[in-house]
C-alpha cells in the first residue's frame, strides 16, 4: 500500500439527522449549514455504518469514505489498533461521534448490554456524554430513584407516572456523564452535547413524556425489549469527577478532556486520535479548528501537535484503548 503522505488532519461531511426533539443551535451555536426550517437533534460528525456514512470534505482522500479508510488504509490512518475482545473481528470503525441539540427532553430509553443485545439481534451501546451549552435548570435523566423495581416501574410506565422514579441531575456547561449499556437516560430540553459512542444505533425507548398529547406523532416505544436491559441496581448516578484529564477509560474508546494553554502531541506515533474542539479555536497541521469541530489524526501524521489559538481553548481528545 503506498504511503498517503497526509499533511493535514481529516476533516468529514457532517451527516444533519431530523428529530421530532431537535432545533436549530447546532447553526446558531457553531455555524453548521442546516437544512432550511428543519428541527435538527443530530448532527453524526465520525461514523462508519451501512446507514450513514461519513465522507472526507476536502484534501487528497476527498469523497472517500470512512469505511474505505478504515478497510483499505488502515495502518496508514489508524495506525496499531490493539486487539481486545469487544473488536474481535470488527468490519466497521468503532467508534461514533454527535453533536445533540435537545430543544425538546429526548424519549426515556435504554441501549442493551451485549448478552442481551446478542440474543435480540441488536448492538450493545456505551456512550460518554459531555455538555456543552445548556439552558438554565436543563437536566439530565439517568439511573433509578430509591424504590424502583421491575413491577412498580413497569406499572408506572402504564399509569404515565414514571418520573417519580427517574433520578435526575441538573447539567451545566462542562459537565459529563458515562452511560454504560443497561442504565436508563434521557437527555432534557435545553442541553447541547457531545456523544461519544461505540458504533450502535439500538435504543429502545419506554416513555416519551406524552408528546403526542401535545399534538405530536405517537412514537413507538419498545418496553418488552428494554425491561430486561434496565440496570435496576443503577441507583442515583452521578456526573463524572475529574481524575486529572481522563474523562473515561473504557475497552470501547478513552476520552480525555485538555485545558489546551500550550502546543501538545495528540496521540503517540504510530496512533491515530480524534480531536474535538469544545471551546476556542486550536491549529493542527496548517489547519485551524473551531468550537464545534471535530477531526481525525491519523497514525501517519507528521505534524501530530495541537496548538491553542484562543484562550481558553478546550479540547476532547478521543481513541481506543492500548
Amino acid at each position: 500500500m503506498p504511503n498517503l503522505n497526509l499533511t493535514q488532519p481529516l476533516v468529514f461531511e457532517p451527516i444533519f439527522m431530523e428529530r421530532v426533539w431537535g432545533g436549530r443551535r447546532l447553526e446558531s451555536l457553531y455555524g453548521k449549514a442546516l437544512p432550511s426550517a428543519a428541527l435538527i437533534g443530530e448532527s453524526w460528525e465520525i461514523v462508519d455504518r451501512s446507514e450513514a456514512q461519513s465522507v472526507v470534505h476536502d484534501g487528497p482522500l476527498r469523497g472517500k469514505t470512512l469505511h474505505e479508510l478504515w478497510c483499505k488504509h488502515r495502518d496508514e490512518i489508524f495506525g496499531q489498533v490493539p486487539d481486545s475482545p469487544s473488536r474481535a473481528g470488527i468490519s466497521r470503525f468503532p467508534i461514533l461521534c454527535k453533536l445533540l441539540d435537545a430543544q425538546e427532553n429526548l424519549s426515556l430509553q435504554v441501549h442493551p448490554p451485549k448478552r442481551i443485545a446478542d440474543k435480540l439481534g441488536a448492538e450493545s451501546k456505551t456512550e460518554l456524554w459531555f455538555v456543552t451549552h445548556t439552558t438554565p435548570k436543563a437536566r439530565i435523566y439517568a439511573g433509578f430513584k430509591k424504590g424502583a423495581g421491575p413491577e412498580t416501574f413497569r406499572k408506572a410506565l402504564e399509569e404515565g407516572r414514571v418520573e417519580k422514579y427517574l433520578h435526575c441531575l441538573e447539567a451545566k456547561a462542562g459537565d459529563a456523564i458515562f452511560l454504560p449499556s443497561g442504565r436508563l437516560h434521557a437527555l432534557g430540553a435545553g442541553n447541547v452535547v457531545v456523544e461519544i459512542q461505540e458504533n450502535s444505533d439500538t435504543t429502545y425507548r419506554l416513555y416519551d413524556w406524552d408528546r403526542s398529547k401535545d399534538g405530536g406523532a405517537p412514537r413507538e416505544m419498545h418496553i418488552a425489549q428494554a425491561m430486561p436491559c434496565l440496570d435496576f441496581a443503577d441507583i442515583e448516578p452521578q456526573l463524572l469527577k475529574r481524575k486529572g484529564e481522563a474523562l473515561v477509560r473504557h475497552d470501547r474508546f478513552e476520552v480525555e478532556e485538555w485545558a489546551l494553554t500550550g502546543e501538545r502531541e495528540i496521540a503517540p506515533p504510530r496512533k491515530f486520535a480524534i480531536a474535538i474542539c469544545v471551546t476556542g479555536k486550536v491549529e493542527c497541521g496548517g489547519r485551524e479548528f473551531n468550537a464545534g469541530d471535530f477531526f481525525l489524526v491519523p497514525a501517519e501524521l507528521s505534524d501530530r501537535k495541537v496548538r491553542p489559538i484562543d484562550n481558553p481553548t478546550t479540547l476532547l481528545t478521543v481513541t481506543l484503548p492500548s
